[in-house]
């Protein structure tokens, strides 16, 4: 019989396999949607949907860059003995390389990208790569820099703990430009600026800031008169702290990143602007679930 769209998307709601994989299930089952089900449940494809509500927080952060254009992602799973697992990090490395390779602007996107030598997309890859670990995994969240003229680096830290991406904007081909992206993108790592100056500072947060600047100032007895000269020399020490063009650099903590970008211009002879940077690590913003086994152990004597 023939076998239809509709049949095909009614079988990944119920097994949550790729579409591939549903579609071969019930070309071998004649369209029997429960004999279909039980080909992937033999399969250990069904098994996926069964593993997606459990926490991921485990994975890598990936990243790379071939001259002006650099990919950098995150991928998860519950632990990090797979994260180290091979299958898994060959899966990280060729979602890595698509981002590269393609314009996509989110992980939406991305999924639905032909994932290379599997006849799956990359959406169907990851849940055969699940089935297949037997551990939930999810493509987090990735980034694309095209810096159309200049250069974007790249640097991992920590074996996958953290990645970073720096672009620089220039005309210049000297070497040096690049030795100064991946300084700076270790810099990145290392410093883990919240913003790339002042100005990316949105108005609301320097504003609390300066409250609280202003609140400890009173209270520590401080003369009204000269609460706003201290407010100001604060505010540039947060400035200094919290944005990459106006930090110490980890190398060499005598000189402002700013300070040595515009160094090597002026070497060079050349415009170079530090124009973006991204920063993924691991598992931050993602609650992670804290086993309770005493309580567990109580459930299970009621």
């Amino acid at each position: 019989m023939s076998i239809t769209a509709a049949m095909v998307s009614e079988l990944r709601k119920k097994t949550g396999a790729g579409m591939m994989d549903c579609k071969k299930a019930l070309t071998e089952t004649a369209g029997n949607m429960d004999e279909a089900v039980d080909f992937l449940r033999k399969k250990g494809l069904s098994a996926a949907a069964k593993k997606s509500g459990r926490v991921a927080s485990e994975g890598a952060v990936a990243a790379t860059s071939n001259g002006a254009v650099g990919a950098i992602v995150e991928v998860n799973a519950e632990t990090d003995f797979v994260a180290k697992n091979e299958a898994f990090q060959t899966f990280v490395a060729g979602v890595r390389d698509l981002v590269l390779n393609n314009d996509v602007a989110d992980v939406e996107a991305l999924k639905g990208v032909d994932y290379p030598g599997s006849g799956r997309t990359v959406a169907e890859e990851l849940t055969h790569q699940i089935a297949t670990i037997g551990e939930n995994m999810g493509i987090r969240r990735l980034a694309r820099i095209d810096a159309g003229q200049g250069v974007v680096t790249s640097y991992i830290h920590g074996n996958g703990k953290i990645g970073v991406l720096v672009e620089l904007q220039t005309e210049s081909t000297d070497e040096k430009v690049e030795v100064l992206g991946k300084q700076l993108a270790m810099h990145v790592a290392a410093a883990a600026p919240q913003y790339l100056d002042r100005d990316s500072v949105p108005a609301d947060i320097v504003e609390k800031e300066k409250e609280i600047m202003r609140v400890k100032a009173i209270e520590s007895g401080k003369p009204e008169n000269i609460v706003e000269k201290i407010i100001l020399g604060q505010i540039n020490k947060y400035f200094g702290e919290v944005c990459l063009l106006e930090q110490a650099f980890v190398i060499d903590p005598d000189q402002k990143v700013g300070k040595l970008v515009a160094a090597l211009a002026k070497e060079l002879g050349a415009d170079i602007k530090l124009n973006s940077y991204v920063r993924f690590q691991l598992g931050e913003g993602i609650e992670k679930k804290e086993d309770d086994f005493a309580a567990e152990v109580a459930a299970m004597s009621k």
